[in-house]
């Protein structure tokens, strides 16, 4: 599993075949050369070749052997590669772009190992940022504290007392106040919870400070409302992470009217470094307004979209919100929580299909998951809308034989390889060990047919592309563990890792004519990396670095 791999035994086209596809078919301005390149072809077959020739459009004129390239286009740019390995641009299917651009403006507790690390951090934070009137953040995770339970209000007011407090879980699932925020949210022991959401109790029934799911909201309301200037700040650090990791095209997993001015008038400006294929969040007042002339499949010459709306069924399972056909196993009492009755969700689900918008839902537990293929095994037949592509975004904890209903709905599992190994100190105390059989189980979806559409889930998890290609392969963390893999059975090879990557996020996003490999026709949207990928240990693939990221032909990051 952990050994050098040749992925070439059946697949590999030889560079002269390759070479016939397109080579001196069209104009190009510019060849890269002397390149270690892959990619894979229409078919998923892996190939290699040296060179790529590409237009002052940025789409690509021409892949092959150099000699036959250059030959092509004499008067082309030449860029000499040196034998470096070029890949296309890797896809994430499923980010959170303003919410990656927020955590790298905000406090960051992705890395705290322990509650008094994190305090320490939050305290300093605030002594830092004194002109705050707000302290926000993100990223606290209590199983990796060891706790045993949540944290409270009254440890946050030991570092943090004369300004509200508001920091939410790694997940985004639930979030951390302090007393003074709970008191500007109104949140007494009076308050009820909302439907589909929880605030958490003592044992007095007094609120202790975490709001999960849509809880949450009680405190949304009160905080300071974002400008533009600061959400123009946000895409731009984002788009400098994603370019730094080697990401050319993001799926943004719930886009609001305000993003969806910004995202526009970057297009309009030329500033976009990445592909955006946006979801409108919900189908609520947003997506009134943003569907008024129905979906934008194509804007600013293909850097941005707008076709696909994004919908929660239920929580997450760390903080035991997603929703369970039995019990947790290890909180017998809870089910977790299904966020809308099912009637509610088959009228939003209806609403976008009807309006021409590929469907893309949340859903965790194995509860949550049953009702929107439930949905989806109505809707499909009453709204003709099969060709929207409707999708199921993480597909984390499926019953057994829910699993071939994917296939037979033709619904695209879109899932994250990093949160297998992000939860698995968690995940089978959650939901015992036949459950588990169902969970992160990309093998199970692949072995059917299904096309697995990749990405992280930023900035839940780090939004680097070859963290997730690692996981897909090894079912391990950094650190190597667990030495034999999470789970290996469910693993994928090498390459349905960086296919998932690839072509099939670029099918979830109906973007596969132009995106997901290197041939001619398709756009000049390519990665320059430190090592080659297929020929490394496996073991060593999360340490892949980007030397240079290209989008239309164009160098957005270079190391």
């Amino acid at each position: 599993m952990h050994a050098r791999q040749n992925p070439f035994k059946s697949s590999l086209l030889a560079l002269s075949i390759l070479a016939a596809f397109g080579a001196g078919a069209a104009h190009a301005d510019t060849v890269v050369d002397n390149a270690n390149g892959y990619t894979l072809n229409a078919k998923g077959d892996l190939v290699q070749f040296s060179a790529i020739a590409f237009d002052d459009q940025g789409r690509i004129t021409a892949v092959g052997a150099s000699a036959d390239v250059i030959k092509g286009a004499p008067n082309a740019k030449r860029i000499d590669l040196k034998g470096r390995t070029m890949l296309p641009g890797l896809i994430d299917a499923h980010g959170h772009v303003f919410g990656l651009g927020q955590q790298l403006t905000q406090l960051d507790l992705f890395n705290s190992t322990s509650l008094e690390g994190a305090l320490k951090s939050i305290g300093a934070y605030a002594r830092t940022n004194a002109d705050h009137a707000w302290i926000r953040g993100r990223g606290w995770n209590q199983e990796n504290w060891k706790l045993g339970r949540f944290p409270n209000a009254q440890e946050l007011d030991a570092v943090v007392s004369d300004r509200p407090v508001w920091l939410e879980r790694v997940d985004g699932h639930a979030g951390w106040a302090n007393s003074r925020a709970l008191a500007l949210a109104g949140i007494t022991k009076a308050t009820p919870d909302p439907v589909g959401g929880k605030i958490v109790r003592d044992a007095n029934g007094a609120a202790t400070g975490v709001l999960v799911d849509a809880a949450q909201e009680l405190m949304t309301k009160v905080l300071p409302q974002q400008t533009e200037a600061e959400g123009r700040v946000m895409l731009e650090r984002a788009l400098q992470e994603m370019a730094r990791v080697g990401i050319t095209s993001v799926h943004d997993a719930g886009v609001d009217v305000a993003q969806d001015r910004i995202y526009r008038a970057y297009a309009d400006g030329g500033k976009l470094t990445a592909r955006v294929y946006g979801m409108i969040a919900g189908t609520d007042k947003d997506f009134d307004v943003l569907a008024a002339k129905g979906p934008l499949k194509d804007y600013g010459n293909g850097m941005y979209a707008l076709r696909a709306v994004k919908l929660y069924s239920d929580g997450a399972l760390g903080s035991r919100g997603a929703a369970l056909i039995k019990p947790y196993s290890d909180e017998p009492h809870s089910h977790g929580l299904l966020f809308y009755k099912a009637a509610q969700m088959d009228s939003m689900m209806a609403k976008a299909m009807r309006k021409g918008y590929q469907v893309n839902v949340h859903a965790i537990g194995d509860a949550g998951n049953k009702q929107i293929l439930d949905v989806y095994q109505k809707e499909l037949k009453a709204t003709g809308s099969a060709a929207q592509r409707h999708r199921i975004e993480h597909a984390q904890v499926v019953q057994p034989a829910d699993i071939p209903r994917f296939k037979t709905l033709d619904i695209i599992p879109s899932m994250q390889p990093t949160h297998a190994t992000s939860d698995k100190n968690m995940a089978e105390t959650r939901i015992g060990a036949e459950r588990i059989k169902g969970a992160y189980a990309w093998r199970s979806f692949l072995q059917q047919g299904s096309r697995i559409a990749c990405g992280s889930d930023f900035p839940v998890e780090a939004p680097n592309p070859f963290f997730g290609i690692h996981a897909a392969v090894t079912r391990q963390d950094a650190q190597g563990q667990p030495v034999a893999g999470w789970y290996p059975n469910q693993a994928m090879s090498l390459k349905e890792a960086f296919r998932c990557f690839t072509l099939d996020a670029a099918y979830a996003g109906h973007q596969e004519n132009a995106l997901g490999s290197l041939e001619p026709g398709k756009q000049a949207d390519f990665i320059v990396i430190d090592a080659d990928l297929f020929r490394m240990p496996t073991y060593d693939i999360h340490k892949t670095g980007v030397l240079e990221t290209w989008v239309a032909g164009k160098q957005v990051f270079r190391k």
